[in-house]
C-alpha cells in the first residue's frame, strides 16, 4: 500500500499550540472501519478526519480513539484546511458528504474558514444534581439538553473558575457544554466537558455550537456573534444563525505533515 498523507492542524488557532488540534488523512478510497480506528488510536489526538475525494466533493468521516462519531466541527475545520492549502482546490467552497448528518459546506475568505452546519434547538430540563454536583456548582441559571447538555451560568468568570470532576460525569451519558455571557468583544463563552473521551476537556468544540448559537441568538437578539471557548488553549469562533442552519468560522495553522505506512 502506498503511504498515506498524514496532517497535524490546530483548528480555531491564530498559530500553532492554540485551538484544537486534530489529526486528517486523505484517502485514495475507503479502508476498513476496523484499520480507521486503528489509525485514530496511533494518532492518540481527540479526532481523526478521513476523506476521500468524489465527483461532487468528498465524503467525510471522525473517529475517535474509540469509535466513529456522527459530527466534529474542529476535524471538519481542519480537513476544509487541508483541502485548501496542501490539494491546490480551486473552488472557494468544499462540500462533504456525511453519513449522519448530510451535506456539510466550508468556505474560504481569507484565513477565515466557514463551516455550514445543521442547528441544533435545545430544550429546558431540570438541572440534575450529579451535573452540577462534578461542576462544583450549587445552581446555575438554566440547563438545557440537544446532543449534550448545555450547562448556562451567569458571567465569564463563573465558566473559566469551573474545576469538573470529568469521570464523574460518566453516568450522565452525555458530553457537557457550560456557558455564559462574554465580556469585551465576545458575545458568549463556553467549555466543553468529554467524560469517558481521551481528552478531558475538549479546547474548542465546533459542533457544540450548533446548539450554542440558536440558544444565544435568541437570548442576544441578535444573529452574528463572536464566541470564545475559554479552555487552557482556548480558540475564537465566527458564529452566525441562519433559519436552521448555523455558520461557525475560524481560522486553522498546520503544526505537522507527514506519512502514514501500513504494512
Amino acid at each position: 500500500m502506498r503511504p498515506i498523507d498524514f496532517y497535524l492542524v490546530d483548528a480555531f488557532a491564530e498559530s500553532t499550540f492554540e485551538g484544537n488540534a486534530a489529526a486528517v488523512c486523505p484517502l485514495t478510497e475507503w479502508l476498513p472501519d476496523e484499520t480507521l480506528l486503528k489509525m485514530s488510536k496511533q494518532h492518540n489526538q481527540s479526532e481523526t478526519a478521513f476523506f476521500v475525494t468524489t465527483d461532487a466533493g468528498f465524503e467525510l468521516r471522525w473517529f475517535t480513539t474509540q469509535h466513529e462519531i456522527d459530527l466534529c466541527g474542529h476535524a471538519t475545520l481542519a480537513a476544509a484546511h487541508v483541502i485548501f492549502e496542501y490539494l491546490d482546490y480551486p473552488d472557494p467552497v468544499i462540500r462533504f458528504d456525511t453519513r449522519y448528518v448530510g451535506q456539510l459546506t466550508v468556505s474560504r475568505s481569507g484565513e477565515w474558514l466557514t463551516m455550514d452546519f445543521p442547528a441544533w434547538p435545545t430544550e429546558p430540563v431540570m438541572a440534575l444534581p450529579l451535573l452540577l454536583e462534578t461542576l462544583g456548582l450549587s445552581e446555575c441559571k438554566e440547563v438545557r439538553v440537544a446532543r449534550d447538555y448545555m450547562v448556562v451560568l451567569e458571567n465569564q468568570q463563573q465558566v473559566e473558575a469551573v474545576k469538573a470532576d470529568v469521570n464523574a460525569m460518566i453516568p450522565l451519558e452525555k458530553m457537557v457544554c457550560i456557558t455564559a455571557p462574554g465580556e469585551g468583544e465576545y458575545d458568549f463563552v463556553s467549555r466543553f466537558f468529554c467524560p469517558g473521551e481521551s481528552v478531558p476537556e475538549d479546547p474548542v468544540t465546533g459542533s457544540t455550537h450548533s446548539m450554542l448559537i440558536p440558544y444565544w441568538a435568541e437570548k442576544l437578539g441578535k444573529t452574528q456573534m463572536l464566541a470564545r471557548q475559554v479552555s487552557g488553549r482556548g480558540g475564537d469562533l465566527r458564529c452566525q444563525l441562519e433559519g436552521d442552519r448555523v455558520r461557525i468560522g475560524g481560522k486553522a495553522a498546520t503544526y505537522l505533515v507527514g506519512k502514514v505506512l501500513l504494512r
